[in-house]
């Protein structure tokens, strides 16, 4: 195979592989109702003046399916993370004993339910949509090549499809299983 074949192809599989990995981080933030330390993934807390991601200034667990438990490190970061929480706009009510941070995860309803499914599904088909770009750049690529005979770029053209067929069933496996976990009670 031609050296610049094969290296669209591994460039549209890398950037296919990207939307992959980039669906699976937006799904882990789209709660299924259990509680998850990756619920709060996002948190950023003002830490002595920057901006710091939770996981590094507090201990996240999950005692529970409904609860989640923030220990910060410094007993002064308390009132910082609860301000981090509730900037980052979960939707959760954190608790503050003095201690550690409580936030009970509640039970989903059946609307909220269904407007996870959609926000799920809006993400399988932005992932859908980067391996889509992936294939129209790759075969674009293959197109400028001028050292390569018809035959060479028709089957260059109809493993790159193959490749984003295969991508595109992932997702919709993705996406059902994770369908599934939301709508189960």
């Amino acid at each position: 195979m031609n050296e610049d074949i094969k290296f669209i192809l591994d460039t549209a599989q890398e950037a296919m592989d990207a939307a992959l990995k980039h669906l699976e981080k937006e799904f882990v933030n789209i709660r299924a109702g259990k509680a998850s330390p990756a619920m709060l993934g996002s948190v950023m807390v003002d830490y002595y003046g920057a901006q710091t991601p939770l996981n590094q200034v507090a201990n996240v667990n999950t005692p529970d399916g409904r609860t989640i438990t923030v220990q910060p490190w410094e007993k002064s970061m308390l009132q910082e993370i609860e301000r981090g929480i509730m900037v980052a706009n979960l939707g959760f009510n954190p608790m503050n004993n003095g201690e550690t941070i409580i936030i009970n995860v509640p039970p989903l309803t059946e609307e909220r339910r269904k407007d996870l499914s959609k926000q799920a599904k809006a993400e399988a088909e932005d992932a859908k949509v980067g391996v889509r770009n992936a294939r129209k750049e790759a075969n674009n690529d293959i197109k400028q090549l001028e050292d390569i005979s018809e035959d060479r770029q028709k089957n260059a053209e109809i493993d790159i499809q193959e490749m984003t067929d295969s991508y595109v069933k992932k997702i919709d496996q993705i996406f059902e299983v994770k369908e599934n976990e939301i709508m189960t009670v």
